[in-house]
C-alpha cells in the first residue's frame, strides 16, 4: 500500500494528555546515561528527587503520539522508517512533575522519488494542562526509506544548519551502556527495532540500534555540560540531523563550535567506528 498524500497530510492526531512524575524524568535521565558516576553532583541533580532538575531534552518524551506510523492506513512501511531530523524550542524550563497535552500535526510530506524514500515533516506543541502555557515546540523529520515514488511534492526540503570548516573548539565524550536502548524505550518509544534482533535484521542492521532520540538526548547532555554548566534553564533550542545509527555500548563524542553569543554548532561521532551519527547541529543557550 503506497502513501496517499492527501490522506496522510490530513492525518488526525488525538490530543495526548500525559501526567508525569519525578520518576519519569529520572528514568529518562538514566536512559541517556546519566549516573555512570553515582557521586557526580552535577548529574545527581537530574537523578535525585530531592530538588530534582529536569533535562531539557526530556521534552521529546512528552505528549508523544506513539507508533502511529505502524497503522497500515498511513501507507508507510514502518520497518523502513528512521528519524531524520529533530528540532526543539524550549519556551520555559520543564517542571519535575505535571500534566501536559501534546498536539501533533503533519506539516508536509516530500516525495524524494522511487527508490529514494519520502520525508514526513511533523510538529508538536506541548502545553501545561493547568495553566495552558506552552512548554516547548518540537519539529521532526521522519525518513521513510521504502516509500518514495508516490507522486507527492518534491520540495521544499529543509536546508541543514552549516558546520564551520575550522576545527571544533570544544568536545565532550560520553559512553553509552550496552543496555541503553532497553532503558530508553521505557520513556515511551517501544519500536521493536530497538530491542528485537529479528526486526533489526529486517531493517538491515546486525543488531538493535539506539533510538535516534536517545542519541539526541546524549548530545543534549553534552551541550548542557559543556555550554550551560548543567543549568537546564540555559538551553533554549537544539536542532540536529541524524546521519547514522548508534549501537548501544558505543562512545559518542560531541564536537562544538561557539558561533556567536548564545549560539553554537555541533555534531556527534561514534569513536569506535569514527562514524558521524548526528550532523548539522545548532543550539541556542543563555551565556
Amino acid at each position: 500500500m503506497a502513501i496517499d498524500y492527501a490522506r496522510l497530510k490530513a492525518w488526525s492526531f488525538p490530543d495526548v494528555k500525559q501526567s508525569y512524575t519525578a520518576k519519569d524524568a529520572i528514568l529518562y535521565a538514566l536512559g541517556i546515561g546519566l549516573g555512570r558516576d553515582p557521586v557526580n553532583a552535577d548529574e545527581l541533580r537530574f537523578l535525585y528527587e530531592d530538588g530534582l532538575a529536569v533535562l531539557p531534552t526530556f521534552a521529546v518524551a512528552l505528549g508523544y503520539p506513539g507508533g502511529w506510523l505502524r497503522d497500515p492506513e498511513t501507507g508507510v512501511d514502518w520497518k523502513q522508517v528512521l528519524h531524520g531530523e529533530q528540532e526543539l524550542h524550549l519556551h520555559r524550563p520543564l517542571p519535575p512533575e505535571g500534566e501536559v497535552v501534546g498536539r501533533t500535526r503533519i506539516e508536509e510530506i516530500i516525495d524524494k522519488g522511487a527508490g529514494k524514500g519520502a520525508l514526513i515533516y511533523s510538529s508538536r506543541e506541548v502545553s501545561d494542562v493547568s495553566s495552558g502555557e506552552r512548554l516547548c515546540t518540537l519539529r521532526s523529520t521522519t525518513f521513510c526509506r521504502g516509500d518514495g515514488g508516490f507522486g507527492g511534492p518534491a520540495g521544499p526540503i529543509k536546508s541543514p544548519h552549516p558546520i564551520p570548516e575550522q576545527p571544533h573548539e570544544l568536545e565532550c565524550d560520553l559512553p553509552t551502556s550496552p543496555r541503553a536502548a532497553l532503558i530508553y524505550r521505557l520513556s515511551g518509544d517501544y519500536n521493536p527495532l530497538h530491542i528485537d534482533p529479528a526486526v533489526a535484521r529486517v531493517a538491515g542492521f546486525s543488531k538493535p540500534i539506539l533510538h535516534g532520540l536517545g542519541t539526541y538526548g546524549i548530545a543534549g547532555h553534552a551541550l548542557l555540560k559543556t555550554l550551560c554548566a548543567y543549568d537546564p534553564s540555559r538551553l533554549e533550542r537544539m536542532d540536529v540531523r541524524f546521519s547514522a545509527v548508534v549501537f548501544p555500548g558505543e562512545t559518542i563524542r560531541t564536537e562544538i563550535w561557539r558561533t556567536g553569543p548564545g549560539k553554537a554548532a555541533f555534531r556527534c561521532r561514534v569513536l569506535e567506528r569514527d562514524a558521524l551519527v548526528l550532523n548539522n547541529g545548532y543550539a541556542e543557550y543563555r551565556d
